[in-house]
């Protein structure tokens, strides 16, 4: 999946900004799916205008900046549905603690568990964001079947997380203990 469907996805449920876009695509639910920079979003957008699959108007905002709203056109939709329909490119996994964890024995050891604890804190946020988020009314069976896999491959991880963490942390350099009469 490319940012271009990644345009198409968001706007396919209801208009949007290039900066909404790209806060849905970084923070909200579309931060799972693919990885999109406002240098990507804003000329995937172009191009999809030029293609006529999306269309924009110009909405005044009081005390800021005029607004470029973007919305989906019925060729828009058809588009879509056609990438959605191509074979899926390969699945990509990007985790800046891996490799910190890749080097932890580099590091102290209390600077591995350190990390390691804020990122065990930062998963169980994300796990409690997706709950949240499956609470909400309006949501489509196709949606929650999306968010039940995300929670299951969340609560993997955390498992194994939990049950080799101290292992992690052993991998970091044990520090020499500082003499009382230093």
């Amino acid at each position: 999946m490319n940012v271009r469907t990644l345009c198409l996805s968001i706007l396919h449920d209801g208009d949007a900004t290039g900066y909404e876009i790209r806060r849905l695509s970084v923070e909200g639910e579309c931060s799972y799916f693919v990885e999109a920079s406002f240098g990507s979003i804003y000329p995937a957008l172009a191009r999809l205008e030029s293609e006529g699959l999306v269309s924009s108007r110009l909405e005044q905002q009081d005390g800021k900046p005029t607004k470029k709203v973007y919305s989906i056109t019925a060729a828009g939709r058809d588009a879509f549905v056609q990438e959605l329909s191509a074979p899926l490119g390969e699945e990509m996994f990007r985790s800046p603690f891996l490799l910190f964890a890749r080097f932890a024995h580099l590091l102290p050891q209390e600077l591995v568990a350190a990390r390691a604890d804020e990122f065990l804190k930062a998963r169980q946020e994300r796990k409690r964001i997706l709950e949240d988020a499956q609470k909400t009314t309006g949501m489509n069976a196709s949606d929650a079947w999306v968010l039940n896999y995300g929670r299951a491959i969340m609560d993997v991880a955390e498992e194994y997380f939990r049950t080799h963490m101290d292992d992690l942390i052993k991998l970091g350099r044990a520090e020499p203990k500082k003499d009382a009469a230093e």
